[in-house]
């Protein structure tokens, strides 16, 4: 199944996407897409529902984090052994973990707000990883039955936040707008194997990233052991799971970094795309 949530901010109702790509309205079943209908059995009684019984929603609303109630908002650095190379950093022996604000969390096209600050706002394509059975000292074995499904994600960054100001990479990682999360989610069994999705960005219509989860360092059923030995996943929070190379820090001979009136565009095979303009600071 693909679920999604959509309509203004704040106000997101829930929905699905039918075998026919057209939007199905599922407010008329469940309150929302959240930790009851992302566990197992609510998982199972939206996948016995009869789709085309369900409201057509008209239009193109703008769609909303395809699930609410998370926790947590984990992510991943350094996951790819290409991108490592790119930044100049040796490839960790043990996952790199840090966090994203449930704060940064956005619909997939909302716009992406540079700070008010900022010099060096980057781009990242990655995978993620949504929980549906609470996870607490999981075994690799075991790890992806307690996975609800998974989603695109951009991770956007600023550099100078994150490697130059000291500390930890959180600093750089959570600003508003800094996670655009959608437009499904995509359950587990329509994913099959999350190790071979083709993954791709583009910045104003040019190539910037391109590459498949393949090639990730630490897989998705380890990821999910390894996080849950240091906190409990509670169904509804979200793991990120790392890029391919192409970031704009990466760039030679000179970075780039995005600008007010870029257009970034990125997918994952199966799980949608996004477009992001990007605009300059302005106080909410």
């Amino acid at each position: 199944m693909k679920l999604v949530r959509y309509g203004k901010a704040g106000k997101e109702k829930p929905g699905l996407i039918d075998a026919a790509g057209q939007l199905r309205d599922l407010s008329g079943v469940v309150a929302d897409i959240g930790p009851e209908q992302l566990s197992p059995k609510g998982l199972a009684k939206l996948a016995k529902l009869k789709t085309d019984k369900l409201p057509l929603v008209k239009g193109k609303p703008r769609m909303g984090v395809p699930f609410s109630g998370a926790t947590k908002f984990v992510a991943i650095g350094l996951n790819y052994s290409d991108h490592a190379a790119e930044t100049g950093m040796p490839v960790p022996k043990e996952p790199i973990v840090f966090h994203k604000t449930l704060s940064c969390m956005q619909g997939p096209d909302d716009e992406v707000m540079l700070p008010k600050n900022s010099v060096k706002t980057d781009w990242e394509v990655e995978l993620g990883i949504v929980i549906g059975t609470k996870a607490q000292y999981v075994s690799k074995k075991d790890a992806l039955s307690h996975v609800a499904g998974y989603v695109l994600v951009n991770d956007v960054s600023e550099r100078e936040y994150q490697l130059e100001r000291g500390g930890t990479w959180d600093k750089g990682k959570g600003a508003d707008t800094f996670g655009p999360t959608g437009p499904w989610l995509v359950t587990s069994d329509e994913v099959g194997n999350p190790q071979k999705l083709d993954m791709w960005l583009d910045v104003n219509g040019e190539k910037r990233q391109r590459g498949n989860t393949k090639t990730m360092i630490f897989d998705c059923a380890t990821l999910v052991s390894y996080v849950s030995q240091f906190m409990t996943l509670n169904p509804g929070d979200i793991i990120t799971t790392g890029t391919p190379p192409g970031v704009g820090s990466g760039m030679k001979p000179t970075p780039q970094f995005l600008k007010p009136g870029d257009v970034v565009t990125l997918g994952i095979q199966g799980l949608g795309q996004q477009t992001q303009k990007v605009i300059k600071y302005k106080k909410a």
